[in-house]
């Protein structure tokens, strides 16, 4: 996977094991329902509509993509090479959360708590869409990055739009088409 900008701070680098396409940042154990994770918003591929908790879509069906979460104390520039990017505001419940997926809890620190933006970015979603398992030693053909640094609330952003994955997990987060 390719490095971040030099301030970043990693919180985690490795690879998480999806499954059913989605995985989450968590401080608590409620977790909503994926489709109510992103009720009301315009970007499908990273719901932040239940309170503390953000839900993330992948391209994999199931199986381990790389996954990269970093920490920035201002908003990082948007790398060219991410085919997909969204952001939302992030308030988390406190510092301690996790990055699941079903059975794997990935426990981070988080350097604050205040009101966070989140940005999620995707390369290869169509790829591991097409592939749907990576059960062998490799891991899935797409890859993500979490970027969280602190900043207001803001409306939630489309920055990058490319794969048509992401393009039909915006549409169902509208209403326009069904999961």
């Amino acid at each position: 996977m390719r490095s971040g900008p030099s301030d970043a701070v990693l919180l985690f680098d490795g690879e998480i094991s999806v499954h059913y396409r989605f995985l989450w940042l968590v401080g608590g154990s409620d977790w909503p329902e994926l489709v109510s994770a992103r009720a009301g918003q315009r970007n499908g591929i990273l719901g932040a509509a239940a309170p503390g908790i953000l839900s993330m879509i992948t391209g994999l069906h199931t199986g381990r993509v790389p996954f990269r979460v970093e920490w920035h104390d201002s908003e990082p520039p948007v790398d060219p090479w991410w085919e997909d990017v969204v952001e939302v505001s992030y308030q988390p419940p406190g510092t301690e959360v996790a990055l699941c997926a079903f059975e794997q809890f990935v426990h981070l620190t988080l350097p604050r708590a205040d009101s966070l933006r989140a940005r999620f970015c995707a390369e290869g979603m169509d790829e591991g869409a097409e592939q749907d398992t990576a059960f062998d030693e490799d891991p899935g053909p797409d890859r993500y990055l979490l970027a969280l640094w602190p900043a207001p609330p803001a409306p939630e952003a489309i920055v990058r739009e490319t794969s048509d994955q992401a393009s039909y997990w915006h549409q169902v987060a509208r209403g326009a088409r069904r999961a």
